[in-house]
């Protein structure tokens, strides 16, 4: 069977058990603490746990997984071996309270032999036996299931049934929650088949696991026990690419003389057979047999594997809006594609190879996820980036790392931190470059100058302290009713002070604390006989908003009320900024590709500022329409609306801001049906209050980050004034009115070249007869001419000219001339090459000089340039100076 028939033929079998088959979901996933989605029950995890009921009780699927990252990480065995990847397919079907052990038993031995035709008499399964300190008892259920399988098959059931405890056969969501014994089915690919078991759970090549069927059955209380779940479920997992590999090494179990290798299916050949075309080397299936000598053939079979599975991860992960990037799981795909161009050259590909790879894994895997066809140009597109932005800089570090490996035959905890820090190496790659070169890695040292950037970044930012609460009263969060009002009667509760300011905390209050990007409201406090400006609201950790005063808290007294009034003109402004990110976000996404996310935002009264992942710069046609959707969108004065949900039951679409630790309940904001977004911040009621929003900057902040600024409402309309006032004394100055202003300045701007190259003509024909003059003052020195004077020189670039100028006239010798410029000293040297073989250099003439002046400079043999700030000093070092 081809992969895409065993893809098909599992879900085929489980529709017809009356299983809905679902999407894939996606490799971004929902849980905050996740770098990817990496198994396949992870979507089904709320269903669990019981928070939120199934549209279907029985489900199937295959699910996207990349395990290179966190708990899960697979990186640095991809390659090296035939059975790791950092992107798989997971197989899976599900029973959220339905059928239990029996049936998914059963139902997997008939998949397996009758649908799929694995010889019964090499399968065997485990089944759960607790070791001393293990949770739970024998899974008695599970064995005599499987006995009664076995048996009727006419197997020994004592043969093929293998125990295992707690490290094999039992799972665990985590230290507490769902969990309960598994059993995995297991084949013998020996070419005899006649282990009877004994290879099972030992780490065989050829005994492989290839379905584990997990029963949810228990509890796990923080207090140790393991509590009977009222709701029984199964979560099954098969990796689609070794049960593929095994079918194509087997040739469907008629032949079992070649080792196993995931490798070895359709799901790669394509791939492979792409890469021979390009590098013009045949993929031989070869294992290196010692890791620390791998031979040539070796090492192209295992750059073979590393591309293929890096690109199909690439790829996918893109497709759902993933990145490469500086941080988290951004930065983890980013070392994944450098790793492949690092391998990518060493099999002689040119740089781009690894964009061109995409429209093979679009054809092989865009049916099973359409996304892949969706996105292919902008996957394309991102890929290219990243290979670009990382060649412009991998040769230089090539250099560094061979010039280091020969002088020093090490590299050094600083050395890797630079290959880091300023080539883009991660240390992986440092690591298996000195690996080939039989050198050590002080990764130890690395770790230290990665921790001195890191201490040296914490200290950079500023950070705000504010104390404890004076009371002995226990901190009590601040209760926000801003969305509805701005005016408020509260209750002062606690006084806070600092070297540098007040903060009155209040038991609620209608002040948005800064948090989320959006500034904190301003506005003021009305006491019965004192009041105060309020000059900034921010939250502390526990919830509690501290409004910033002016004036003397030391004449209230906790316990008294206070009218709380937010600056009503300032709020709005900065509102229709805020609802303004949120439909800038949606036409970017629109646009631009549905991988761009927000990566930070800044709101205030003034502007709004918005950072998102792209690849590369904004086109200023993509920046018009982008605009053009927006001010659209603002003219419709959608509504807007927002609600209260749990996080796992927000709505389809909506988009979070994934990394962020959200709540158990979070606030749904939504725009128009169109823009649908995870926010905590205030916002208009109709998208018509904003007005027209107009871009004024794009631009890049980091790798893969770029950032937009934009103004609306008010500062659109002050920005427009201004702009018309600017445009009129424009037009003024130059007599012209507004309309003809283009034309006046195209007249202008013509006369001014004109002049210039007259100027120049000048210039040159002056330079010309100053040179003749020094010429006629050049002095005779051991054969050579020397000129060293003190000119005039409007500039660098001017003295730079005259010295060329007469160095050509003077022949053999050296040409030195210092100026006066902007108050500072400018010099030049010029050698030729019978002055440089006697040993004047311009650039050691050059560093001398500056040095006697109190400056620097440097260049090469024959010309050199440098600045200084003793002009005093200048004519008379001009005057010593003799070669």
């Amino acid at each position: 069977m081809k992969s895409n028939e065993i893809r098909q033929s599992f879900l085929d079998f489980f529709a017809s058990k009356q299983h809905a088959v679902v999407p894939s979901a996606s490799l971004m996933p929902d849980a905050p603490n996740l770098l990817f989605t990496n198994a396949g029950m992870n979507q089904f995890v709320p269903y669990f746990l019981g928070e939120r009921e199934p549209a279907n009780r029985r489900i199937a699927d295959t699910q996207k997984c990349i395990r290179a990252g966190g708990k899960h990480n697979d990186l640095e065995d991809v390659g090296l071996d035939t059975y790791h990847h950092t992107f798989f397919e997971m197989l899976g079907n599900w029973s959220i309270g339905d059928y239990f052990k029996q049936e998914a038993i059963e139902w997997a031995w008939e998949l397996i032999t009758d649908v799929w035709k694995f010889p019964k008499e090499r399968l065997y399964a485990s089944v759960y036996k607790p070791s001393e300190g293990d949770p739970g008892e024998f899974d008695q259920e599970a064995y005599d299931f499987w006995k009664a399988v076995f048996e009727k098959e006419g197997l020994d059931p004592e043969t093929h049934i293998v125990f295992g405890d707690k490290k094999d056969n039992y799972w665990m969501m985590g230290d507490t929650g769902p969990c309960g014994p598994c059993s995995e089915l297991h084949v013998d690919l020996t070419p005899a088949g006649d282990t009877k078991g004994k290879l099972v759970n030992a780490d065989s090549p050829y005994c492989i696991e290839i379905w584990n069927l997990v029963f949810i059955q228990y509890n796990a209380t923080p207090d140790g026990e393991f509590v009977p779940l009222k709701a029984k479920h199964i979560d099954t997992g098969m990796g689609f690419e070794r049960v593929a590999g095994i079918m194509a090494t087997s040739k469907n179990f008629t032949d079992f003389s070649t080792p196993p290798s995931n490798y070895n299916s359709d799901l790669f050949d394509t791939l492979f057979q792409e890469f021979e075309k390009l590098s013009g080397h045949t993929y031989q299936r070869t294992l290196p047999e010692d890791l620390d000598n791998i031979s040539e053939v070796e090492m192209k079979d295992v750059i073979f594997r590393v591309l293929a599975d890096h690109i199909r991860c690439l790829s996918c992960s893109i497709a759902d809006g993933i990145l490469p990037g500086n941080e988290n799981r951004n930065y983890v795909l980013r070392r994944i594609l450098r790793r492949a161009v690092m391998y990518g050259r060493k099999l002689g590909l040119e740089n781009g190879f690894f964009a061109n790879l995409v429209p093979v894994v679009v054809k092989q895997l865009g049916h099973v996820f359409p996304e892949l066809k969706q996105q292919q140009e902008i996957i394309q597109k991102i890929i290219k980036s990243e290979e670009d932005a990382f060649g412009r800089t991998l040769d230089r570090g090539i250099q560094l790392f061979e010039k280091i490996a020969a002088d020093e035959g090490k590299i050094s905890g600083l050395d890797a931190f630079t290959l880091y820090d300023t080539y883009g190496f991660p240390l992986d790659l440092t690591e298996l470059m000195a690996k080939q070169k039989g050198i050590s890695v002080d990764t130890a040292g690395f770790e230290v100058e990665m921790e001195k950037q890191r201490t040296k970044a914490r200290a950079s930012q500023k950070k705000t302290d504010i104390l404890v609460a004076d009371s002995d009263a226990p901190a009590q969060a601040t209760k926000f009713v801003g969305f509805d009002t701005l005016a408020d009667e509260a209750e002062l509760i606690d006084i806070v002070k600092t070297d540098e300011a007040s903060y009155l905390v209040f038991n609620h209050t209608p002040f948005y604390a800064e948090m989320g990007g959006q500034v904190g409201d301003t506005g003021e406090i009305n006491f019965d006989d004192v009041h105060f400006d309020v000059l900034d609201t921010i939250k502390d950790p526990n919830g509690r908003f501290l409004h910033k005063v002016s004036g003397d808290v030391d004449s209230i007294t906790i316990g008294a009320e206070a009218n709380l009034i937010v600056a009503h003109d300032r709020r709005k402004s900065i509102e229709r900024h805020h609802s303004a990110t949120h439909v800038l976000h949606w036409a970017l996404r629109k646009v631009l590709g549905t991988h761009v996310r927000q990566a930070g935002s800044y709101v205030d009264d003034q502007r709004l500022r918005f950072d998102f992942s792209h690849f590369e710069a904004v086109k200023p046609d993509e920046l018009d329409l982008v605009e053009k959707l927006c001010n659209e969108q603002l003219l419709n004065n959608s509504k807007v609306v927002w609600f209260e949900t749990p996080f796992d039951q927000k709505p389809k679409g909506v988009m979070a801001e994934f990394g962020e630790k959200y709540g158990d309940v979070v606030r749904v904001v939504d725009i128009g049906g169109f823009s649908k977004e995870l926010c905590g911040g205030t916002h208009v009621r109709g998208t018509g209050e904003i007005g027209l929003l107009k871009i004024t900057s794009e631009s890049g902040i980091a790798a893969g980050t770029r950032r937009i600024e934009a103004i609306a409402g008010d500062s659109l309309y002050s920005h427009i004034n201004d702009m018309e006032s600017t445009l009129a004394t424009a037009a003024k100055s130059l007599s012209a009115a507004p309309a003809d202003l283009l034309k006046k300045i195209d007249s202008v701007l013509a006369r001014n070249a004109e002049l210039e190259k007259q100027l120049k003509s000048f210039q040159q024909k002056a330079s010309g007869n100053l040179a003749d003059d020094l010429l006629k003052s050049a002095k005779d020195s051991n054969g050579l001419k020397l000129v060293a004077a003190k000119v005039d020189a409007s500039d660098p670039n001017a003295l730079r000219q005259l010295g060329a100028n007469l160095i050509g006239k003077l022949g053999e010798g050296v040409v030195v001339l210092g100026a006066e410029v902007k108050g500072k000293v400018s010099i030049v040297a010029f050698s030729s090459q019978s002055a440089i073989s006697a040993g004047h250099k311009a650039g050691d003439i050059i560093r001398d000089l500056t040095a006697k002046l109190d400056g620097r400079g440097g260049g090469k043999p024959d010309f050199a340039m440098g600045g200084a700030a003793n002009v005093a000093e200048l004519e008379a070092t001009l005057k010593e100076f003799a070669l």
